[in-house]
């Protein structure tokens, strides 16, 4: 169980925004591109600035990014927007995105700078595990535990919790080795479950 497995009733919540964008023109690949060049203005603002308080600011975009993922992903499928583009858009917005976002924890005092560029490193390892899912069974593979969604609730809770007790920072070492079990773990499940249904 991810936080993968809720998104169908987090659709139906998106659904009229969906449907004014496309009735204003919006379109699924500026959707995307928006939502990666959002993330890089606010990781290089929290890399340049790493105040503790200003990591508020994570929980808040991650949310609408989760949506702003939905609502492209939406308007791809909804109104006949799919393309070759915009999958190559999807997959590289994200791990630029997650990049971008992620790595502004190493510029924190007392962050370690190492555990967070490995929890980089597996983020991608996740995603790519997913995608040659895909190339095996025609399939995108999501399993968990720790997803996309995972990753940015987690993340997020970890920025919120850095900005209300940043005397407690220590807790964001813990987070992320625990993150790096859990995102190895992930990418095991999705190759696993890849092979089962290639050779089944």
């Amino acid at each position: 169980m991810t936080l993968y497995d809720i998104k169908p009733k987090f659709q139906d919540l998106l659904r009229p925004i969906v449907r004014m964008l496309f009735i204003r023109g919006v379109t699924a690949n500026q959707v995307t591109v928006s939502a990666a060049i959002i993330s890089m203005v606010l990781g290089a603002v929290l890399m340049l600035f790493p105040e503790p308080r200003l990591y508020i600011l994570l929980p808040i975009y991650l949310f609408v990014r989760m949506a702003l993922n939905a609502i492209d992903g939406m308007l791809a499928r909804e109104f006949n927007q799919q393309s070759r583009l915009g999958a190559i858009l999807n997959e590289v917005g994200d791990i630029i995105a997650d990049a971008a976002l992620y790595l502004a924890f190493a510029f924190v005092t007392g962050v370690c700078p190492w555990l967070v560029v490995l929890v980089v490193l597996l983020s991608w390892l996740t995603e790519f595990c997913g995608v040659m899912a895909q190339t095996l069974t025609g399939s995108r593979n999501y399993r968990g535990p720790m997803g996309k969604s995972d990753r940015a609730f987690v993340l997020g809770a970890l920025g919120l919790f850095i900005a209300l007790w940043p005397q407690y920072i220590v807790v964001a070492n813990i987070v992320f080795g625990a993150s790096v079990v859990l995102l190895a773990w992930t990418s095991i499940n999705r190759c696993r479950s890849a092979l089962e249904v290639k050779y089944a």
